[in-house]
C-alpha cells in the first residue's frame, strides 16, 4: 500500500491537528505500529517503516514531545549548562558537540548561568525535570547537594574545562594549574620576576583559582612572590582589562609580565598599553588564555594558552552516548594544553 491510496485520509485531517491515528490510517498500518516506528524505528519493518515517514512528512506530523517521551522514556535530548553563551570562547565546544550528539538523534538544549551558582542550580532542576538523558557542565565549583540532585535521578553527566583524576566525577578537560604554571615559566625564561595577574571570579570559578594557584607556585618555587596589590578579580571582558591595567600602571613600581586568566582581560590590556604609549613587550609583556580567533590578529600578537575546546566538546559527547548505551567507559584522560608564543611577549626592560 502506498499513500497515494491513502489520499482521502490526508484530504480529512483537519490542518493543525494531525494525530498519530491520521498517519497510521494513511500509512495503512496501526496506530501501535506507528508508535512503535517513531520510538523505535528499527522494530519495523522497512517496507511498513518506509510508509510511515512518507505519511509523516505528507501529513507535516509533528509527536507530542511529552506524550513520547512519557511512552518511550526517552526524550532525545540533553542539557549543557555553560558559564556564558556571550563569548567565542564555549561557542565552539558547544558547536563540536551538538553536531556528535545530533548524528546520533539527540538535541542539545543549552542554559547559561552567567557564573552564578544559584542561577546555575536553577538550570540544572529545570533541565533534569524536562527529562534531559544527560547533563554537559563546566567546572566542578558547585554545591554537593546538586550532585546528589543529579544522581536522584540517575542522570549521567560529564564536567568540562578542567581535569580531576581524583575528583569523584567524569571530566573532560585540562588541567589549568599545569598550564598557568607553564605560562610563568616560561615568562620566569625571559627573566621576569615581577608580576601581575588579571583574574577572573575566584569565589564562583573553580578553573580562576586553578590557574591563579599555577602561576603563585611557580613563583614561589622559583623565590618570587605575586604581590596581592598584583592581583586583579574581574569579569572577563575587554572593558574590565583595560580598567585593570590603568590601576596596575598606576602601583609604585609596577610588574613587567602580565598573565591574564581569560583573553577578553588580555586584549583589554593591549588596547589600554597603546592608548597609554607603552610598548608591549618592550616594557610589558602580556599573556593569555585560551587562544581564541583574536589572539592571532592583534598587535601585537598574543601569547598565550591554547585549549583543546573543540576536542572537549567532541569527547564530552562520546562520554555521554556511550553512558546512554550502557558501554563501559573508561576514566576519560586529561587533555593536553599548548603554548603559543607570539609577540606580546619578550625579555623584561633593562
Amino acid at each position: 500500500m502506498s499513500i497515494r491510496r491513502s489520499e482521502s485520509a490526508v484530504k480529512s485531517v483537519r490542518p493543525g491537528a494531525v494525530t498519530l491515528d491520521d498517519v497510521a490510517a494513511a500509512a495503512g498500518v496501526s496506530p501501535a505500529t506507528v508508535s512503535r516506528c517513531l520510538n523505535n524505528p528499527q522494530s519495523v519493518r522497512t517496507e511498513k517503516r518506509t510508509r510511515i515517514r512518507e505519511a509523516v512528512e505528507t501529513l507535516n506530523y509533528v509527536p507530542h514531545g511529552a506524550a513520547r517521551a512519557l511512552a518511550s522514556r526517552h526524550t532525545r535530548m540533553l542539557g549543557a549548562v555553560f558559564p556564558s553563551l556571550d563569548s567565542a570562547l564555549f561557542g565552539g565546544a558547544l558547536e563540536a558537540f551538538q553536531n556528535e550528539v545530533a548524528d546520533a538523534g539527540y538535541t542539545v538544549v543549552v542554559a547559561a548561568s552567567g557564573y552564578d551558582p544559584e542561577r546555575e542550580r536553577f538550570h540544572i532542576r529545570n533541565l533534569l525535570e524536562s527529562g534531559v538523558e544527560g547533563l554537559l557542565l563546566v567546572g566542578n565549583g558547585r554545591a554537593a547537594d546538586v550532585y546528589r540532585l543529579i544522581a536522584n535521578t540517575g542522570t549521567p553527566y560529564v564536567l568540562t574545562w578542567i581535569s580531576e583524576a581524583s575528583g569523584g566525577h567524569p571530566c573532560i578537560g585540562f588541567d589549568n594549574c599545569a598550564a598557568a604554571t607553564h605560562l610563568a615559566s616560561y615568562l620566569c625564561d625571559l627573566g621576569h620576576r615581577r608580576f601581575a595577574v588579571f583574574s577572573g571570579q575566584t569565589a564562583t570559578n573553580d578553573r580562576a583559582v586553578a590557574r591563579l594557584e599555577g602561576v603563585r607556585n611557580e613563583l614561589q618555587a622559583r623565590g618570587l612572590e605575586l604581590e596581592p596589590d598584583f592581583v586583579f578579580e574581574r569579569p572577563f571582558e575587554a572593558e574590565a582589562g583595560r580598567d585593570a591595567f590603568r590601576l596596575l600602571m598606576a602601583r609604585d613600581n609596577p610588574p613587567t609580565a602580565l598573565i591574564c586568566g581569560s583573553e577578553p582581560l588580555a586584549y583589554g590590556a593591549i588596547f589600554e598599553a597603546h592608548d597609554m604609549g607603552l610598548p608591549v613587550p618592550e616594557q610589558m609583556s602580556i599573556a593569555g588564555f585560551d587562544d581564541m580567533w583574536l589572539a592571532a590578529q592583534l598587535r601585537p600578537s598574543l601569547t598565550t594558552v591554547q585549549t583543546p575546546r573543540i576536542e572537549m566538546g567532541r569527547n564530552a559527547a562520546h562520554y555521554l552516548l556511550a553512558r546512554l548505551t550502557g558501554e563501559e567507559v573508561a576514566e576519560p584522560r586529561p587533555l593536553e594544553t599548548k603554548l603559543i608564543v607570539r609577540a606580546s611577549t619578550g625579555p623584561p626592560p633593562d
